[in-house]
């Protein structure tokens, strides 16, 4: 099987013939390991042809999450909502709050993703990618409503406004919603065969349960409701023990987490979800050795019985992250084979609320 099987496999609830490694990788990791300046990765097409490309061949087992992922760091969302975009040379470009706050989004309408910020951008570059490529790219990405809304609103008046103003909030909630499926679609559709799609919000983590029934829950229902048959991912590393069985009802697939949350506790409370991790991706594949970070991949296996497992980190690749960290992880898989077999319960099939 390739990295890609084996992640897809796990992620649709099978068991592939080995524990897949995958690792979520852009911007902030991607120029400082190809030792190029940011903007240089994001402008020479040539450039991120070539360092994405590499991947494949320095790290063949591992599967790259979305994969070829045209980004330029957060600003593509919010850069359509009239946020401004601040670029720099050694990191991912910043964004700047919208002026005039929640009062002057609310009766938007929509950014269309063919015409408005930097999208279609995006989306003219990665028609051009595969032209390139000669091959598939398999998954696409967007963030997550409340990880825009806090670009776009600034997060703390966000959070605020989710409080005090909630007619408001709910209707720009709308908006976002509706954005961001009309924006996935506009990138599958660049695509001959996409398998996938991830969606990446940190914001849902810090909310309480009460906030999550009522401003995530439909909203994000109804962003993976939209995708029948794709592979589903979340991103979420926020630490958020609270909220793990309402997260898992959601009607997504694979579930990256928080490498301090427990990776047997999460899977014993969402038993129907792949999950994605979950070693530590700043304290040790960046400041560990390699053999901390095989230990503490093997402990992930040897907790969960290989079963519904993707290794990863508990996040993505930080910037930093060592190469031969990454190496840990896939030498962590020996022996992962037999110690799944001791786990003669075979995984549940999913299930979707």
């Amino acid at each position: 099987m390739t990295p890609w099987e084996r992640f897809a496999t796990v992620a649709r609830g099978g068991q592939a013939d080995r524990v897949p490694v995958a690792l979520i990788v852009d911007s902030p990791w991607l120029p400082g390991y190809a030792d190029i300046d940011t903007l240089d990765y994001f402008l020479r097409e040539d450039e991120w042809l070539r360092i994405n490309l590499a991947l494949l061949d320095r790290f063949p087992e591992v599967a790259w999450i979305p994969g070829f992922w045209i980004e330029y760091g957060m600003a593509a969302e919010p850069s359509a909502f009239g946020a401004r975009v601040q670029w720099n040379h050694d990191s991912p470009p910043s964004i700047e709050a919208a002026p005039g706050g929640l009062a002057a989004l609310v009766n938007l309408d929509p950014p269309n993703p063919q015409e408005h910020g930097l999208m279609p951008l995006v989306l003219q570059r990665y028609a051009d990618a595969e032209k390139r490529l000669g091959l598939e790219i398999k998954m696409v990405a967007a963030r997550g409503p409340m990880a825009i809304g806090s670009w776009v609103v600034g997060a703390a008046d966000f959070l605020l406004g989710l409080m005090t103003e909630p007619e408001a909030s709910h209707r720009f909630m709308d908006i976002l919603t509706t954005t961001i499926i009309a924006w996935l679609k506009a990138q599958l559709a660049a695509l001959r065969a996409p398998e996938g799609i991830m969606l990446l919000d940190d914001i849902v983590g810090m909310v309480s349960p009460q906030t999550f029934e009522e401003f995530v829950r439909p909203y994000y229902t109804r962003i993976f409701a939209a995708f029948p048959g794709l592979i589903k991912v979340y991103h979420n590393d926020t630490p958020c023990p609270k909220l793990v069985e309402p997260i898992a009802t959601l009607g997504f697939d694979v579930f990256n987490f928080s490498h301090t949350m427990d990776i047997a506790t999460v899977q014993a409370r969402m038993p129907n979800i792949a999950l994605m991790g979950n070693v530590p991706p700043l304290d040790l594949m960046v400041r560990g050795t390699p053999e901390q970070v095989e230990q503490w991949a093997r402990e992930c296996i040897q907790k969960t019985g290989g079963r519904g497992l993707i290794l990863s980190a508990g996040g993505g690749a930080s910037p930093g992250t060592r190469a031969e960290c990454i190496d840990a992880l896939v030498a962590a898989r020996t022996g992962a084979i037999e110690i799944a077999a001791t786990r003669t319960q075979s995984r549940p099939p999913p299930t979707r609320i």
